[in-house]
């Protein structure tokens, strides 16, 4: 039996070398290699190994990429330190997977799974790419309002701007009605899509087609004059002009 690691860091190819080699005395262990495009080299090169352990982050990469760009066949144990919550999925397309650091009896399991399976299943190449990729934020999308005994609902992109008055939050719309909301503006700050809404101040948060003047003022502030705001002392200090200048240019 051929066993091919797939491993950038040499302690733990060296230990995991041993731990095979302990529970499987007549196996033969190839020489570990340790980046994408050595294996990628390897593989179009030599025979497809009847097992193969992979460690999914290299230094030049994640390793399924290696799987993209050669067709591999073999059994694959994928060596991780990801979250086991996150990593069950992958079971589905593979033999198994082991988090680091790599405990003797989950190798001398998954190595019994291997022998009983005994298949060469392909590995979901798509799915793993999906599972690691960090999934994109969700913001607010919508608010629940009061209006006597009616509850309303309003979309995140009708709201003009924030303000916090007295210690209560509003919600003004692009058509001038405002709303009571159950959120402080530190809540709506962390809820709402960064691209369209900015923290001006303490006392507002203002969707980008809610403004309409900017004047430079003392101290490197900027002045900021809101659509259907009566309030003309609205600043951004000096340390958040700059974040404010690329939110505008939409960095």
């Amino acid at each position: 039996m051929k066993i091919l690691l797939i491993e950038d860091e040499k302690p733990a190819a060296s230990r995991l070398q041993k731990l095979i080699s302990e529970l499987l005395p007549e196996a033969q262990i190839l020489s570990p290699l340790d980046s994408i495009q050595t294996a990628v080299d390897w593989f179009m090169q030599h025979q497809a190994p009847d097992l193969i352990f992979c460690d999914i982050q290299l230094a030049d990469g994640l390793s399924f990429e290696i799987f993209e760009k050669v067709k591999v066949s073999s059994p694959i144990i994928f060596t991780t330190a990801y979250d086991q919550y996150a990593i069950k999925a992958f079971k589905l397309n593979s033999i198994d997977y082991l988090l680091k650091p790599i405990d003797p009896k989950e190798l001398e399991t998954s190595i019994q799974k291997f022998k009983r399976l005994q298949i060469k299943p392909m590995v979901d190449i798509q799915q793993l790419q999906e599972l690691l990729q960090p999934k994109p934020k969700e913001y607010k999308s919508r608010f629940m309002v009061k209006i006597g005994e009616k509850i309303l609902a309003i979309q995140a992109s009708e709201a003009s701007f924030f303000v916090s008055e007295e210690r209560v939050t509003f919600l003004q719309t692009m058509a001038g009605k405002r709303f009571i909301l159950d959120y402080t503006l530190d809540q709506l700050e962390a809820l709402l899509d960064p691209k369209q809404f900015f923290r001006l101040s303490r006392k507002y948060i203002a969707a980008i087609e809610s403004i309409a003047e900017i004047h430079t003022y003392s101290n490197s502030r900027l002045k900021i004059r809101l659509k259907d705001c009566s309030d003309n002392d609205i600043l951004v200090s000096r340390e958040k002009v700059m974040a404010m200048k690329e939110w505008l240019d939409g960095k």
